[in-house]
């Protein structure tokens, strides 16, 4: 654990300096579990990465690891179906547990600091190809968008909501006797609709609570994320 996290700081401090710049931030989603006795450094990377302004850092913990004794309370069955779309677009035969997919492109198996923070630098530098912009008026959120490049085919617009930070201790099943403190865990994620770039989007949402709300501009079926924004 200690050269895990030494291993993190290393990476994050590499790439603090590349990132301090980039007006749109990537994002990193983690498909984790309570019930799977290898997510928790997983789990403590996107801790890690959770407070950054340039990650949208998000935890979709999935359901198909209760059967072995522990029901993660944060799993949803939405999150395991969106990790397969991204299998099948990736033409993997299988989905796991901890998988970090790096602005819907980049997958990365396990717990790998260093791989995570080259593919979070690798996108940053990539020039973003639609400017996402949100507010919010009361229970209203106002979505804005503008595409800045040449995308192949339609879009889709996501919304999701998170729980920044809730702890747990799991009783029953391979994580047995821990207490954990997790990070952004994504909760409600729907589909706005979807939007074909030609003109600029503009959408409103309704949300309720003060829970910080991240828009998600991707190409369809598990496409590339082509602009994300975040309201907390």
């Amino acid at each position: 654990m200690k050269f895990l996290k030494y291993s993190l700081l290393a990476g994050l401090m590499a790439l603090a300096a590349p990132l301090s710049a980039q007006d749109t931030p990537v994002v990193v989603e983690l498909y984790t579990s309570q019930g799977c006795s290898s997510c928790p450094p997983a789990d403590q990377i996107l801790h890690e990465l959770a407070d950054r302004d340039d990650v949208i850092a998000l935890a979709l913990h999935v359901d198909y690891w209760d059967y072995i004794g522990w029901k993660d309370p944060f799993g949803d069955p939405a999150h395991a179906e969106r990790q397969r779309a991204y299998a099948a677009a990736g033409h993997r035969r299988s989905i796991y547990t901890p998988e970090m997919i790096v602005q819907g492109q980049t997958d990365i198996v396990g717990a790998k600091p260093m791989a995570l923070a080259k593919a979070i630098a690798e996108h940053a530098r990539q020039a973003p190809k639609v400017a996402v912009t949100l507010s919010r008026d009361g229970n209203a959120l106002k979505i804005t968008a503008k595409r800045l490049a040449q995308v192949q085919g339609g879009m889709t617009v996501h919304m999701l909501r998170y729980e920044p930070r809730q702890t747990t201790h799991i009783k029953r099943g391979e994580n047995a006797g821990k207490t954990v403190e997790y990070a952004n865990i994504v909760e409600g994620w729907t589909v706005l609709g979807h939007w074909d770039g030609r003109e600029a989007l503009k959408l409103v949402a309704q949300v309720e609570g003060d829970k910080p709300s991240v828009v998600i501009i991707q190409g369809r079926n598990a496409g590339p994320i082509f602009g994300a924004a975040r309201l907390r």
